[in-house]
């Protein structure tokens, strides 16, 4: 075979390749697509019945066929939001130890055993919150919580009522256990590819340890940082299981995170196979489409945020 043919045979294959590669992000597009043309179908019926007034009213009542997607947004968001905020300083922590304080001898077992919680199911999650997790939190936790927490200012409603162990803030916390291995993971890996000669150029000019970790280590991965933060919320947003579990189940909206609430995901695979009624399983559909559209928002706005970053 002469240098012509083999020229011509491996541009053939870099054009086969590039056309193989372009279709698959064609597959990619149209399936996101299909996705959402799909629930914009299926949600149709009650947001035409509905309106706009779907997306803020709090009423959920299949008797009387009245539907509104508020209290399974609401907690929807405030128990990822409560996730993130107890996941990020703890796999922050564990990282920053694996990565820069632990002994290499012990780095790796840990770093195992923290990726193999994420292979956990989330359904036992669930179970262990509900079981074990939850009546510790009610007897200890929120007793104490009510008797010196509930009077203070601004934040005493937050934690008022009865301690059932079930409810918002028992959802977020199961949540952080479920995100923790991905940003202790992420974030572990963006620390690695720090530089070791930067390291060892704020060694040499005097600093202590915290000081290269706080204003060299940290400073120069927050980028991946952040990406790991919008990584794990998604993952927050869109948990079903675990969340149908303990979160309490009850279609309204309180302030006291201690109180029973719903998500969208719990409220769709608590109800989906009961719904008998066409508005329901619009209705359910359309929460299905919230939750999409909510995905979507949360992960183009990063993108966009970390281009701007990057330049």
């Amino acid at each position: 075979m002469t240098a012509i043919s083999l020229r011509a045979f491996s541009w053939q294959g870099d054009d086969l390749f590039r056309r193989a590669c372009l279709t698959s992000a064609g597959l990619i597009s149209v399936l996101m697509f299909a996705i959402l043309l799909s629930l914009c179908i299926g949600a149709w019926p009650a947001l035409e019945n509905f309106g706009i007034g779907f997306f803020f009213s709090s009423e959920w009542n299949p008797v009387t066929k009245e539907f509104g997607a508020a209290n399974a947004l609401y907690g929807t968001l405030v128990s990822s939001i409560i996730a993130v905020f107890l996941a990020l300083p703890v796999g922050l922590g564990v990282a920053i130890f694996l990565s820069e304080l632990c002994p290499v001898w012990l780095s790796r077992p840990l770093s195992i055993a923290i990726e193999l919680l994420a292979a956990v199911p989330s359904i036992i999650y669930g179970m262990w919150g509900l079981f074990v997790f939850a009546p510790w939190f009610s007897e200890g936790f929120q007793v104490w919580a009510a008797e010196h927490l509930s009077e203070l200012p601004l934040i005493g409603p937050l934690f008022s009522g009865p301690p059932m162990g079930v409810g918002l803030l028992t959802s977020g916390i199961i949540l952080a256990f479920m995100i923790l291995p991905i940003l202790t993971s992420l974030i572990k890996e963006a620390l690695s590819t720090v530089p070791k000669v930067l390291r060892e150029a704020t060694y040499g000019i005097g600093a202590t340890q915290f000081e290269v970790i706080i204003k060299v280590l940290l400073p120069a991965i927050k980028g991946p940082i952040f990406g790991a933060l919008i990584l794990a919320l998604g993952r927050a947003l869109g948990e079903t299981m675990a969340i149908t579990f303990v979160i309490g189940g009850a279609q309204s909206i309180d302030s006291s995170l201690f109180m029973p609430a719903t998500s969208i995901s719990a409220t769709i695979a608590e109800q989906f196979n009961e719904a008998t009624g066409d508005m329901h399983i619009s209705a359910l559909i359309g929460l299905g489409l919230v939750l999409f559209m909510i995905t979507f928002i949360v992960m183009g706005s990063a993108r966009v945020l970390l281009r701007r970053k990057a330049k």
